[in-house]
């Protein structure tokens, strides 16, 4: 009889535990550059827009690494491609803390620290779901609230310590704590995930269809489609994400208003994504997206009607919790209708999407607000790219129902 870990097992758990540390504590390299953004720019004389380089090489270099590395994982296992990451993430802090030119930051940024940061979200998102049947839908959402657990922890540390230490001491320091922290934990990942279930079982037919010709579709038709169904739904999501804190300065309430707005919306999305987690195991990755992109929407459009300071804090609570689930749910998907082999590239293809979405959707937020002088216009924009999202979700699960209705 074999001894090694199976998918369920105390390992594959304990295994999930150390992915969600791996995942809170990586996630500083796409919330530093936000943090020190200011310093930055008043240290090197820049403008505002030449400041924000840096995020846009990190994000940049996060989401094309995101990529490689998935594919590095599906062949080598997630203990070397984190343990590179990790390494590549000290280096960075420590090289970003020395730069003397923005060009130079900028570059380290989205060379080292952006694709350092990779390893830690879609490559270990698809490794872990390697380790699970049964729960791979809660092991998934627990592994992903490590993003949002990242985004709550870490901006108030940064700002506490840029501003006792400066930014370039602070850089050095996450290279220290990084190196102790995160290079004893990929060592703990080096046990390769467990073989597939053979062909024997009960639902090896349905399997071995959904592989060949997943939803009756080429594999390429179907990745094509939730590349762009990743893109449209964060497109959505960025609009309360990125100007939250925008909209409440110019409604009167003020930015420090819309920072507690976002941290209130971050926090309830920890909660959604766990919360997915369990619904996707009893229904599926398709209907998760159905059920997260409908909720989305929902949420954006009672954005519309009420700018009351009461109801913007119950919309943003309502919105966190509504749209956590959405982005775990494609990796569900992947991992229900392509070959598990393929899992590590075809996640981090799809992560990379809604990446993109984020950054597309926070930049086209603030031209419709230029041209239009006000947020209607861009909270219409975000319903409409919910609604391609939507409509994409229904169509992939009527398919479903399609194909593997009985003959």
């Amino acid at each position: 009889m074999s001894t090694s870990p199976q998918p369920e097992s105390r390992y594959a758990w304990t295994r999930l535990i150390i992915a969600l540390f791996l995942s809170t504590i990586g996630g500083v390299g796409m919330w530093s550059v936000i943090v020190a953004l200011p310093a930055v720019q008043a240290e090197f004389g820049v403008a505002r827009g030449d400041a924000s380089l840096p995020y846009t090489l990190t994000m940049i270099g996060f989401g094309i690494s995101g990529i490689l590395l998935g594919r590095a994982c599906d062949r080598f296992g997630i203990m070397l491609p984190a343990l590179a990451c990790t390494l590549a993430l000290a280096f960075g802090y420590v090289t970003a803390a020395s730069a003397s030119a923005l060009w130079q930051f900028a570059l380290i940024q989205g060379v080292l620290i952006g694709s350092g940061s990779a390893a830690t979200f879609a490559p270990l998102m698809a490794d872990t779901s390697q380790w699970f049947t049964r729960r791979r839908g809660i092991a998934i959402g627990i592994f992903a609230s490590g993003n949002y657990l990242s985004g709550t922890i870490w901006p108030p540390l940064l700002q506490h310590f840029i501003a006792e230490h400066g930014w370039r001491a602070t850089y050095q320091g996450i290279a220290l704590f990084c190196l102790a922290t995160m290079l004893p934990l990929a060592l703990m990942l080096r046990r390769r995930a467990p073989a597939p279930a053979p062909s024997g079982t009960a639902a090896a037919p349905a399997v071995r269809r959904a592989q060949v010709l997943p939803l009756g579709m080429s594999p390429a038709a179907l990745q094509t489609l939730l590349v762009i169904a990743g893109v449209a739904c964060c497109v959505a999501m960025s609009m309360p994400q990125v100007h939250i804190v925008a909209y409440c300065a110019d409604l009167g309430y003020g930015p420090a208003v819309g920072a507690q707005m976002l941290s209130l919306m971050l926090a309830c999305g920890i909660v959604s994504r766990v919360g997915f987690g369990f619904i996707s195991d009893r229904i599926g990755g398709l209907r998760t997206l159905l059920l997260g992109s409908s909720l989305q929407g929902l949420a954006l459009l009672l954005f519309l009607p009420f700018d009351g300071l009461v109801s913007l804090y119950l919309i943003s609570a309502l919105f966190g919790l509504f749209q956590g689930g959405i982005v775990p749910s494609y990796a569900i998907i992947i991992r229900e209708y392509f070959p598990a082999a393929q899992a590590g590239w075809r996640v981090g293809f799809v992560i990379t999407a809604t990446l993109f979405g984020m950054a597309l959707g926070g930049w086209m937020s603030g031209a419709i607000f230029d041209l239009s002088g006000s947020y209607r216009a861009a909270f219409v924009n975000g319903t409409l790219w919910n609604a391609l999202n939507l409509v994409i979700a229904l169509m992939l699960l009527r398919r479903a129902k399609q194909v593997f209705a009985p003959a």
